[in-house]
């Protein structure tokens, strides 16, 4: 039986190229502990953010792909892409994780949770799971926009490590409408107020457990570190929310998208990586080689 192809409204932009850049980081360098201006506490929060990301976005790529194929062909492309650049990602993290072990941190109890949470996801509906990863992909697409719009975050990090981080943000805010839209085209026939509920239901309970998870695991490398008490907990908690308090100042952007006319990209924010390929210098893939995709 074919499938037949949906035509979507959007306002993702006409002219937005998403552009998998395949680049590599760190590789034959050592990241110390404390790669991020020597402080045990933010190091730890990305650290704990990079345990998530492999696993992660594969469950990303799957959810989207589920409805590729009603999708028409600009979305379709669009797909593809997200699937590539997201390839890509899991595998320089994979590499960033593994500095992070040979730095002495043992990440195994973070990954544990990664895989305990899709777990407790098996056998639902998919279209719950693309919600969950619309959701996601909202979240890191406001931690991208903050981390490029303010420089601070990065201030002082490893080079290779901040590279990876600022890379990672590019990509993030390119395909940022790409889980949305997919949404918007396999719920094209919903009303209103339930499209809205059931993304509201999950970007809330996946708020719930994407900081209480982030949180544990961070306080678990802080323990590794020697760091424990309330102080410790009091401290990461400042961090987070306060100063340089990046879950603090992703707020607002958190909000609106609980608004009924919500999308990505009401907020066009490529001016944030304009130019960015001849601002830093990646190492390229050696010539003749290409990443495989899922696809």
């Amino acid at each position: 039986m074919s499938v037949a192809i949906l035509k979507r409204k959007s306002v993702t932009p006409e002219d937005l190229t998403i552009t998998p850049r395949d680049r590599r980081f760190g590789r034959g360098e050592k990241t110390g502990r404390w790669w991020l201006a020597g402080d045990p506490y933010q190091s730890a929060l990305y650290n704990a953010l990079s345990a998530t990301f492999p696993k992660g976005e594969a469950y990303f790529v799957e959810s989207v792909r589920e409805f590729r194929d009603a999708a028409d062909p600009r979305l379709a492309g669009e797909i593809r892409a997200f699937t590539t650049q997201e390839v890509i990602h899991s595998r320089e993290h994979l590499a960033f994780n593994k500095r992070a072990a040979d730095a002495g941190y043992d990440l195994t109890s973070l990954e544990r949770t990664v895989d305990e949470s899709l777990k407790l996801l098996e056998g639902r509906p998919k279209i719950l799971d693309l919600a969950s990863t619309m959701a996601l992909e909202h979240f890191t697409a406001i931690i991208a926009h903050e981390l490029l719009a303010n420089p601070t975050h990065l201030s002082g990090a490893d080079p290779a490590s901040a590279d990876l981080w600022r890379w990672h943000a590019v990509e993030e805010i390119e395909h940022k409408g790409v889980a949305y839209d997919t949404w918007l085209l396999a719920t094209k026939d919903w009303p209103r107020f339930k499209r809205w509920r059931v993304k509201a239901i999950i970007m809330l309970l996946v708020t719930r457990n994407f900081v209480e998870h982030r949180t544990a695991g961070a306080l678990e490398l802080l323990r590794q570190d020697g760091l424990t008490g309330w102080k410790t907990m009091a401290r990461l908690l400042w961090t987070m929310w306060g100063s340089p308090g990046m879950f603090r100042k992703v707020g607002s952007a958190w909000l609106k998208y609980f608004l009924p006319a919500f999308h990505p990209w009401n907020e066009d924010d490529r001016e944030l990586i304009k130019g960015w390929d001849a601002t830093y210098d990646y190492r390229q893939e050696p010539p003749g080689k290409r990443v495989r995709s899922a696809a």
